[in-house]
């Protein structure tokens, strides 16, 4: 098959999530957004269903989605709706890339999937029990229902795989890594891996000539030092718990102190992993949730925990910040993205006070103007360069999937 008639087919993009199914359709040539939609609270007789085309028109209705495979039907049946839909026929869909979370050491590319693949991403479940799973389950609806269509796995871990080994393992003894594969991994790598390469060219520089700090901050948020197109150092490690504060993640604690709090309060190792997954974070500092917009309104309004949850966020990302500008031994640009890092204008401004040290010079009033766009925020004359962008994974799941199937072909 010809190049130029692949491309004006279409890419599904599905992320699966444990009662939840987000999609998106990609055109192959221009790589833009077809149509969107989702699946949420999957498992229940009200399951909802939500779909949006490119020209704005939307569909939403309830239905009852016991399960993956079911609504991964709804979204192909929706997909050939008349008004709402895209395709005139599912033979249209060239191939589906697959959001897997967590591809261990065995993964370090976007990869075809195969039964072997689709093993060895069910032995990488054990390090991502609430993501892979149901990524699997998204795999192999997919394989039953299109048949013969190629599918992608693209890792948010692949992109941290050019970490080095000082960078990704832990102190411990030596034999849990050989047995247990004990490691730093790192995840969001595709927002991180489009943010570096979208700054690279809106600064008209070569990746390969660029050291960039990528903040992925959101309900799950993470810190990456990007030097010359690879990354060589991230926040988030064995599991996506560690480094920054997040929504209802604790991120970095003294391992005594949760010993500590399981000897002393009786709590299993379950309860514990709920605690610091579920229970902490900006929701458990502040008392009252993990919505950043919540939190910085109550502490204008002299909210003290609320002000002490923002104010230990903006601390933990600037301490990264500091770190990984020593690691890449200096920084030529610095990008904020996802949920807070696009919209929350006043958290950026508290991350980016004293960093003049790294040659920023702050623009507040560009900074208040920026709201869900590409964006530098910083002066014209600041050596270091502070970006808000936008992140696109799907377009990067899109292409790579894309990438994928044209070697696999040979075209």
């Amino acid at each position: 098959m010809k190049k130029n008639k692949i491309v004006r087919m279409k890419i599904l993009v599905l992320n699966c999530g444990s009662s939840s199914v987000k999609y998106q359709i990609i055109d192959g040539g221009k790589l833009n957004l077809l149509v969107r939609g989702s699946v949420s609270e999957i498992g229940s007789e009200d399951a909802l269903f939500w779909q949006q085309r490119d020209n704005g028109s939307e569909v939403k209705f309830k239905s009852s989605i016991l399960d993956h495979e079911q609504a991964v039907q709804q979204i192909l049946d929706s997909l050939l709706f008349k008004k709402t839909g895209i395709l005139k026929d599912i033979s249209e869909i060239f191939a589906i890339g697959h959001r897997v979370v967590h591809g261990g050491e065995y993964f370090s590319k976007p990869t075809l999937i195969t039964d072997e693949v689709i093993e060895k991403i069910t032995e990488c479940s054990q390090l991502a029990p609430l993501h892979n799973p149901p990524q699997i389950k998204g795999i192999e609806a997919c394989k039953r229902l299109i048949k013969g269509i190629p599918q992608v796995a693209v890792f948010d871990t692949a992109f941290h795989q050019t970490m080095p080994d000082y960078a990704f393992h832990y102190g411990i003894p030596y034999k849990f890594y050989e047995k247990y594969r004990i490691r730093r991994y790192g995840f969001h790598g595709t927002s991180h891996y489009y943010v570096a390469n979208r700054v690279a060219k809106l600064m008209d520089r070569p990746l390969e000539k660029i050291k960039v700090i990528t903040c992925h901050l959101g309900n799950g948020s993470s810190v990456a030092a990007v030097k010359n197109g690879k990354c060589i150092d991230t926040s988030m490690g064995f599991t996506p718990l560690e480094g920054l504060i997040m929504g209802t993640r604790s991120g970095d604690i003294d391992c005594s102190a949760v010993l500590y709090l399981m000897k002393h309060e009786k709590i299993s190792a379950a309860q514990m992993d709920n605690i610091l997954n579920k229970e902490s974070g900006l929701k458990g500092i502040s008392g009252n949730s993990n919505d950043m917009q919540k939190i910085v309104e109550a502490a204008k309004n002299g909210d003290e925990r609320n002000q002490n949850a923002l104010d230990m966020f903006c601390y933990r990302v600037k301490k990264y910040i500091g770190a990984y500008a020593a690691a890449l031994n200096g920084v030529d640009a610095i990008v904020f993205t996802a949920g807070i890092g696009e919209n929350a204008a006043s958290v950026r401004a508290s991350i980016c006070e004293g960093l003049d040290y790294i040659g920023v010079k702050f623009n507040h009033l560009a900074n208040k103007q920026t709201i869900g766009t590409e964006a530098v925020i910083t002066k014209n004359d600041s050596k270091t360069k502070i970006w808000v962008i936008p992140t696109n994974e799907e377009i990067v799941i899109a292409k790579q999937t894309l990438d994928v199937v044209y070697h696999i072909n040979g075209m």
